[in-house]
C-alpha cells in the first residue's frame, strides 16, 4: 500500500500569515531559486504587511497559495478595488503565476539581508540582471554553476572577515599595555 501524505497546514505558516494580516512584520529565509538574481537562497527577507493600495507592479511580494509561501515579483494588478487579482512571476521563471486573490496577497519584501549587509529591493531589474534571470530560467547547468559560485563567494567573504578579526585580536593581544596576561618586568 503506498504511503499517503496528509495535506496539513504548517502552524508556522499560519502564524506568519496571521501576523501579516494583522499589519505585522515577518522575517523569512529564502530557499528557492525562482527569484534569482534578485533573491538568493539563504537571503533573509523582511516582509511587511501591505494593503493593496501600497503594493505596486515591480514590488517583490509574498503570496500564500496552496499552503505554501511564494515570494515573486508583482507583474500587474487586475480588476477593481473590491475584486482585484494579482499577477506575479519569479524573475527566473519564464511564465506568470496563476492570478492570486486579494486574500492570498500577504505583504511586500521591505528589505533583503545578504551576508553582512542589508538593502532595499529594486522594483526594476537592470539589463544585466534581466539577462542573467533569462539565462538562469532556461539553463539548469548555468543556474547550478551560478549558485555554486555565489555560495563560494559568500563563504570566502565570511572567511576573510573572520581571518581579519582573528589577526586584529592577535595583534591587540601582543600589545603590552592592552594584553591582560602581560606582567611588566621590574
Amino acid at each position: 500500500m503506498p504511503f499517503m501524505q496528509e495535506d496539513r497546514e504548517d502552524p508556522k505558516l499560519g502564524l506568519a500569515a496571521e501576523m501579516l494580516r494583522g499589519r505585522g512584520t515577518v522575517y523569512l529565509k529564502a530557499w528557492g531559486t525562482s527569484m534569482l538574481p534578485s533573491v538568493w537562497p539563504g537571503d533573509l527577507l523582511t516582509i511587511q504587511s501591505a494593503v493593496h493600495d501600497e503594493i505596486f507592479p515591480g514590488d517583490i511580494v509574498l503570496v500564500l497559495r496552496n499552503n505554501r509561501f511564494f515570494v515573486h515579483r508583482l507583474v500587474e494588478r487586475r480588476g477593481s478595488k473590491d475584486c482585484a487579482s494579482w499577477i506575479t512571476r519569479g524573475d527566473a521563471v519564464p511564465q506568470n503565476d496563476p492570478p492570486a486573490a486579494t486574500c492570498e496577497m500577504l505583504g511586500r519584501v521591505a528589505s533583503i539581508r545578504r551576508a553582512n549587509h542589508s538593502f532595499f529591493p529594486s522594483r526594476r531589474l537592470s539589463p544585466l540582471q534581466s539577462a542573467m534571470a533569462w539565462m538562469l530560467s532556461r539553463w539548469a547547468r548555468c543556474r547550478n554553476l551560478t549558485l555554486r559560485v555565489h555560495a563560494s563567494c559568500l563563504c570566502a567573504s565570511t572567511t576573510r572577515t573572520g581571518q581579519f578579526l582573528r589577526s586584529v585580536f592577535r595583534a591587540v593581544r601582543g600589545i603590552p599595555d592592552i594584553s591582560p596576561s602581560h606582567t611588566p618586568h621590574q
